[in-house]
């Protein structure tokens, strides 16, 4: 099975099951949830990191790549549940954090007590001339991204955390300590990878400040050597691998780039995971600010993304939620009023368009923003960082509470909602983030009278069974609509081409939609009401209606 053919459905697994009572989910709790996963029909799953960590950054900050986090469980829990995912037919994708690593990590260890070998592991720079930092760059989690480095007169480079520190690709001993990495999982089955914000690895050798009036990151995002180390990876590790399945993390990435990263006879990734249609609700350009979402720009963005990256034979992951974003119920739908047709209709917009779709946990049940009171609530990082920053803005205690509310990335790692008990039955114990609403959107209400995971599935079904699903050409259709995204999907030439109508209402309000001629009582492959056919050219959907009309060749 191609990656196109494949649907992922990802796991965050501090948050997805806690088999011990610790409050904290664990390798063992996936093990003993793996039945729910192969139910989906999913082909494989992603997982957040779980390697060795101090947990800075939820695990994004790696200690040690080839040992288990002890909190999580061991490398046999590790390989149990590999073997017990492959009995399903069902793949395992690892996350591979090689922008930086954890300054507890044994090579920033080495290099703090002056070993010049480990030393050339990161870069360290002076201060300037003049006493500055060694360039004016801002951490992607707030403040300077330059930490004094021991007791040195150097500074080392972190575009994240303080704790996590940029590896420097331009030492060909960094990179080849990494592709051994890939392939120490490799050997243990895992045919799946994603690498996280790997085009940011591409730095100059040496670092200077951005000029005047230009963004920082534009010195060190998308260079042309991030495509050359990426091609070194493919072909040191996963490239040896018929049926590997490898996925970038692209911050700020163009259209462009996205195809060089992903176009087959590129040898570098299978895919790229783009972030520009989740910025539709920033003001500005600014995520810490709530303002409702821009649909025009949602949709001119999904229409310009599958048309542009199919033209340069590349391929998009395609995805609304993950565990760095808000639950998009809450972003793109209407969780009151309707919360099950949004979560379908959103749904099908995604599984239903070019690219391969992934599910984060909780989605697939209608999941929600968790109602927190107070910072004490938040976990993360980031969202503290912000939250200080509006303070220092001058945003009141509560205006910069609301903002983080509408933006913290814990709203989405919230425990998975197993059953209507004691913390969404995710654990015996206390769970080590809040919940949120799991007295009647949980896994086993869903399975006994649900809406929203039968829909699901039925979506993972289809893109398994309907080539022009997976493999079809992308067509916009009425991209000047006002409330509807929508699009065609074809399969072969002429006659003998199979064609999929996909009509989205993003509002709460019926609309009248044009339908092309041609599927005027075609066949009603999926919709989140009962529908019939077009029996004309023009379709009223319903309050957050998702329709899609197939017809088939030859008929």
């Amino acid at each position: 099975m191609s990656f196109a053919d494949k649907v992922i459905y990802q796991i965050y697994p501090k948050s997805f099951y806690d088999s011990t009572g610790s409050g904290v989910g664990d390798l063992r709790g996936v093990i003993e949830k793996v039945s729910y996963i192969a139910s989906l029909g999913v082909d494989m799953v992603w997982f957040n990191p779980f390697f060795a960590s101090p947990q800075k950054d939820n695990g994004y900050d790696i200690s040690n790549y080839y040992a288990i986090e002890p909190s999580m469980g061991t490398m046999s829990d590790l390989e149990e549940l590999i073997a017990a995912l492959d009995e399903h037919g069902i793949g395992v994708m690892f996350d591979m954090v090689f922008n930086h690593v954890s300054t507890e990590h044994e090579w920033f260890q080495r290099a703090l007590a002056g070993e010049k070998e480990y030393q050339d592991f990161f870069y360290l720079q002076p201060a300037q001339v003049n006493g500055s930092l060694p360039t004016n760059w801002k951490s992607k989690f707030g403040g300077p991204a330059w930490e004094p480095f021991g007791d040195t007169n150097l500074y080392y480079l972190h575009l994240y955390d303080v704790s996590q520190a940029d590896l420097n690709w331009h030492n060909p001993r960094v990179r080849q300590e990494l592709f051994n990495v890939v392939n120490f999982w490799r050997d243990k089955g895992v045919r799946g990878f994603r690498f996280d914000v790997i085009n940011v690895i591409g730095k100059d050798e040496v670092l200077l400040d951005a000029p005047e009036g230009t963004l920082d990151k534009l010195m060190y995002t998308d260079t042309p050597r991030v495509h050359t180390w990426v091609k070194e990876m493919n072909r040191a590790s996963f490239g040896n691998e018929a049926n590997s399945v490898t996925v970038g993390e692209l911050s700020s990435t163009t259209i462009e780039n996205g195809v060089l990263y992903s176009a087959p006879a590129r040898d570098e990734l299978s895919m790229i995971f783009s972030f520009h249609h989740l910025k539709v609700d920033y003001d500005a350009g600014n995520k810490w600010s709530r303002v409702p979402f821009d649909f025009e720009a949602l949709k001119g963005l999904w229409h310009g993304w599958a048309e542009g990256v199919q033209a340069g034979n590349g391929w998009n992951a395609l995805f609304l939620n993950n565990h760095d974003q808000p639950r998009a119920l809450n972003r793109f739908g209407d969780v009151e009023a309707y919360r099950v047709e949004s979560a379908t209709m959103l749904a099908a917009a995604v599984h239903l368009s070019r690219g391969t779709p992934y599910i984060y946990m909780g989605e697939e049940i209608g999941m929600v923003d968790p109602v927190y009171s107070s910072m004490d609530d938040y976990v993360d990082v980031e969202a503290h960082n912000a939250f200080a920053t509006l303070r220092e803005s001058g945003l009141s205690e509560a205006q910069a509470f609301e903002v983080v509310v509408s933006k913290a990335r814990d709203n989405s790692r919230t425990p998975m909602q197993w059953d209507a008990s004691a913390h969404a039955g995710f654990t015996s114990g206390t769970p080590w983030l809040g919940t949120a609403d799991y007295a009647e959107i949980n896994v086993e209400a869903e399975q006994r009278e649900g809406k929203i995971l039968p829909f699901y599935k039925k979506l993972i079904a289809l893109r398994h069974e309907y080539p022009v699903i997976s493999r079809g050409r992308y067509t916009p259709w009425v991209a000047d609509h006002r409330s509807v995204y929508a699009f065609t999907r074809q399969d072969g030439e002429g006659s003998a081409a199979t064609e999929l109508l996909v009509l989205n209402n993003f509002y709460g309000e019926a609309t009248d939609v044009s339908v092309p001629e041609r599927f005027i009582g075609g066949q009603v492959l999926i919709s989140n009401y009962s529908a019939d056919a077009p029996t004309s050219g023009t379709y009223r959907l319903l309050p957050y209606q998702t329709l899609a009309v197939l017809i088939q060749g030859g008929q």
